[in-house]
Order: C-alpha cells, then structure tokens, then sequence
C-alpha cells in the first residue's frame, strides 16, 4: 500500500473493522469525510471490506491477540486521533454447570485481553493525547439472565476500566458502547432457523420493536469519537432491553 493517511482530516483506527459493528462503524466515518484505517484476523474479510469501502480506507490483517502483531501495526498506522475496538470471541453462552476453565480463558483472551492490550499498543504508538478510545463491550454486562455469566464477566470487566481509564489517561477520552442483541454475524453459530427464531423472538420482547444493527451502534461510537466533551462513559444501546416491559 502507498499510503496511510491522505489528508490532515480526523484519524480512526478501527481494530475488529473488517466485519459487523466495526465494518458499519468504517462505512460511517467514511462517509463523514474522515480518515479509516481497519484491521482484523482474516485477509479475505480485510480484502472485502475495503473493497465495500470503495477504497476510502486502508488496512492491514493482524490478530489483536498478538502483543507483536499489536505494536507492528500501530507502528505502521503512525499518527492517528482515535482508537475504536469492536474485537470479539465467539460464544461463551452457557450455565454455569457447563463452564470450563479453558473455555473462560478463552473468552478472556478473545475479547478482553485484546481490548486492553490495542489500547496500550495504541497509546504507546501514535494516538492523539486529545483524540479517544472507544471499546465495544456488550449489553450482557448487566444482563440478568440464565446463561450469560461468562458474557456478563467478560463485558463487564470491559465496562468496568471505562472510568479508571478515563482518569489515567486524561486528556485522552476513554468510552464504550454496550449493544444489546445486534443482527450480525455472531449468532451464526445457532444455524439459520434457530438464528431468526432467536432474533424475531427477541424483537417481540423490546420496545422498539426490533433488535439492532450494526448501523444503529455505529452511529453511536460515532458520537463517543466526536463529541470531545464525553469520556469514562458506558453509553447502552440495547432498543430498552433494560427496561422491564410487561
């Protein structure tokens, strides 16, 4: 690739940026005239996604699991403004009765490790002491039910650096975005007739009618990122699947 950065615009890296939430969060602030650079595991997601993004992003593949990989990176990235990391493992959902020790350390190192590992690479590479860090955690942080105690663990610890961050890393401004059930491709794992069932029933339960999208919460981490009064914030968006509805 020729270039990183084109112009003397607003910077984000997006880590997780090659599908999902990251990928519309991408599409998003592209679309507002700012400067993209996404990464992810798999070089045929990072191929097709800036491919959909019509070449106004770069990229490169790396696994925000490896510290190495992590500095590399941001090394080649240089100087940017803000930091956005919708990483994600896979499953995680099950009764407690089923849990193993290998399967909450994976769930650790899938989402929370990565997490706070980008954020440090980031920080001792090239971020902004006035741009951002938003992470994406889950909904499942304050979820109250069956199942999700290891969903609940991970994000919530996520949650849980947001204000302590905030703080340390003054005047950088440390957020997350909590989404709630989010049509994307994470429930794949239950099958296509399970997947709908599961979504439609869902949408029944909510306020709003339906479950969300990737471009509802991309719209969100867009206002973290932008709005330069806001840090050490969770901002929920779950269409009020908090809220007891009879």
């Amino acid at each position: 690739m020729s270039r990183i950065w084109r112009n003397a615009v607003m910077r984000v890296v997006i880590v997780g940026g090659t599908t999902g939430i990251g990928l519309a969060t991408a599409e998003r602030l592209v679309e507002s005239g700012a400067e993209v650079f996404i990464t992810g595991r798999s070089e045929e997601r990072l191929e097709s996604a800036l491919k959909r993004l019509g070449g106004h992003a770069e990229g490169q593949a790396a696994d925000a699991r490896d510290g190495a990989a992590l500095r590399a990176l941001f090394e080649r990235v240089g100087a940017f403004d803000h930091l956005v990391v919708t990483v994600t493992g896979r499953g995680g959902a099950a009764p407690l009765a089923e849990l193993t020790a290998g399967g909450i350390t994976e769930a650790v190192q899938g989402k929370l490790i990565p997490h706070l590992m980008t954020a440090q690479a980031a920080l001792a590479a090239g971020l902004s002491r006035q741009g951002s860090i938003t992470f994406v955690s889950a909904a499942s942080a304050g979820a109250a039910y069956p199942g999700v105690s290891l969903l609940a663990a991970v994000n919530g610890a996520i949650e849980a650096t947001v204000p302590g961050l905030a703080v340390e890393l003054a005047p950088v401004r440390v957020n997350a975005v909590s989404p709630g059930v989010i049509d994307t491709d994470w429930w794949e794992g239950l099958g296509d007739e399970a997947r709908a069932a599961f979504l439609a029933g869902t949408a029944a339960t909510l306020p709003v009618g339906r479950v969300g999208t990737p471009a509802d919460v991309a719209l969100t981490i867009e206002y973290a990122v932008r709005n330069s009064f806001l840090t050490g914030t969770v901002l929920t968006i779950d269409g009020g699947g908090r809220l007891k509805t009879a």
